[in-house]
């Protein structure tokens, strides 16, 4: 565990952990039921698990809503149970990340219901307060994330004022121009350091420091929801230069920690430029390209944001891919299953560091939920459902009630049905991984594009004599790529493809492939 850039190489795996394993049958994951399965996440071959909010929560954006950040969720566990997670995951060689809620906290936290009950209630500052704007109304024009939810302000009728909320009315935004704030969050990051954890995933990091004024958004951009590019304008509760001095000051904490600490921020931007500069030296060490995650499926749509993202890091900058999360839809819901494999093995061979959702390895799709079973405020719930380690009730993930369905499990697309299987997602995965910690040009190689028939992507990596050429096929057409004598398949997406020795390369439909090139 003493590599001080083990994130520059490494793999994470995200755990929802609601939806992950459920311990004592209540319906529910836990930490004990994370701990219990880490062993999966060890033989997969993956460096480090991101875990989503555990922490005491009313639940009305299923953790996103803290309500204590330094305690555990009494229907998740204690906060033994998370000193155990973290033993046992650096016992098997894993990193463990824990997410960090800066912007908000539950309307229900110590903090908040102080803040509320005076004007005149010295943690009053602690938020975003403000008087009705004149004629009455919101202070100004911000409107929430969500689109349910409408302006990012709810009147408090008792004290008369406003409070801010990016998301539901249930999470008010703290202040982050009150140095107390600032002192008490840096507290939470000391708490957990000091526990053992690896680092943090931020959460809405490009939220951080909004305009002191409270001014209005320019008319262009008022009806943004989460971020929108201007040449000229700016939005005045997003992506602020103060937010960037925040995430630095954490940076500071985490780095007094010692080395091998990290910092993931979940900055939703829209140019590559605009996200190179959370990577700048001494802010974040890693900061997810959403430019990648949501580019179309294509080709020339994909290098096109690989390459634009690595144009603009700054010098050390390292990008971070991933496909799918708890907010995004599943890769096989939106690509199909063949095209789910082919991406697999663009996201663990490009130059990066790779995040996993969990469930991904399986190819699980997203679970139709019906009305009566929603539960997310925002409808994403289909990405959240439970993983599925074996076929029948419950799929291995409890003996009880699911907190939302599993899915049928007639399609095999489980943990107990792959294992053995060599032809499954599940191998690929394992595969790949494997391939992945066994190639330093695939680990910290530099990245060169090659020239490729049409619907094909095809890129070199290299470091000194190992050389290694991908080739993704995103269309149902076969092409032919030209490879050089003495080229010797690695990995193909399609099962029925053995390895080999590569005197000619045609690529099938739907196909990636993994090729050593002579030195």
């Amino acid at each position: 565990m003493a590599d001080g850039e083990w994130w520059r190489h490494g793999v994470l795996y995200q755990v929802y952990p609601r939806s992950f394993a459920d311990s004592d049958g209540d319906g529910v994951g836990d930490l004990r039921g994370i701990t219990a399965r880490l062993g999966h996440l060890a033989d997969l071959g993956v460096d480090g698990v991101w875990l989503s909010p555990f922490y005491p929560s009313p639940g009305v954006d299923f953790g996103y809503d803290v309500s204590d950040h330094t305690a555990v969720d009494p229907l998740l566990g204690t906060l033994a149970d998370a000193d155990a997670l973290l033993a046992e995951a650096h016992r098997l060689g894993l990193r463990v990340l824990v997410d960090l809620v800066p912007n908000h906290t539950s309307d229900q936290h110590p903090w908040f219901l102080a803040s509320r009950s005076s004007r005149d209630d010295p943690k009053r500052d602690w938020y975003v307060w403000a008087d009705p704007a004149p004629g009455g109304g919101p202070p100004n024009n911000w409107i929430s994330s969500f689109p349910a939810v409408g302006p990012a302000w709810t009147l408090d009728a008792a004290t008369g004022q406003y409070y801010g909320h990016a998301f539901t009315p249930q999470q008010p935004d703290l202040n982050w121009w009150n140095p107390e704030v600032r002192d008490a969050m840096d507290g939470v990051l000391r708490f957990w350091l000091d526990r053992g954890v690896d680092g943090f995933r931020i959460d809405v990091a490009h939220r951080l420091g909004k305009d002191r004024d409270l001014a209005d958004n320019p008319p262009e951009l008022a009806g943004a929801r989460k971020y929108a590019w201007h040449p000229t304008l700016r939005q005045r509760n997003l992506n602020t230069a103060e937010g960037h001095a925040i995430l630095r000051r954490f940076r500071r904490v985490v780095d007094a920690a010692g080395p091998g600490r990290v910092l993931l921020g979940e900055a939703v931007v829209t140019r590559p430029e605009e996200l190179a500069r959370y990577l700048e030296p001494g802010e974040l060490h890693l900061a997810f390209d959403f430019a990648f995650t949501y580019a179309p499926w294509d080709a020339a749509a994909v290098r096109a944001a690989v390459e634009a993202t690595a144009a603009a890091l700054p010098p050390g900058g390292w990008p971070t891919l991933t496909l799918s999360n708890h907010d995004i839809a599943r890769i096989v819901s939106r690509l199909g299953r063949a095209q789910a494999r082919t991406a697999a093995v663009l996201l663990l061979t490009l130059r990066g560091t790779p995040v996993l959702y969990y469930g991904d390895e399986l190819g699980m799709a997203d679970v139709e939920v019906p009305p009566e079973l929603a539960r997310d405020p925002d409808g994403r719930d289909p990405q959240r459902t439970p993983m599925r380690w074996s076929p029948g009730p419950g799929a291995g993930f409890t003996t009880g009630t699911p907190w939302l369905p599993v899915g049928d499990g007639a399609d095999g697309v489980d943990v107990a049905s792959q294992a053995a299987d060599p032809r499954s997602m599940l191998a690929l995965h394992r595969r790949l991984l494997a391939l992945r910690r066994a190639t330093p040009a695939l680990q910290r190689g530099s990245y060169r594009p090659v020239d490729a028939p049409d619907g094909v992507y095809a890129y070199l990596r290299e470091d000194g004599a190992d050389r290694i050429l991908v080739a993704l096929g995103f269309t149902a057409r076969s092409a032919d790529v030209a490879v050089p004598e003495g080229a010797m398949l690695l990995l193909s997406s399609d099962p029925d493809r053995a390895g080999g020795p590569l005197p000619a390369l045609r690529l099938g439909a739907h196909e990636g492939v993994v090729v050593r090139l002579p030195s």
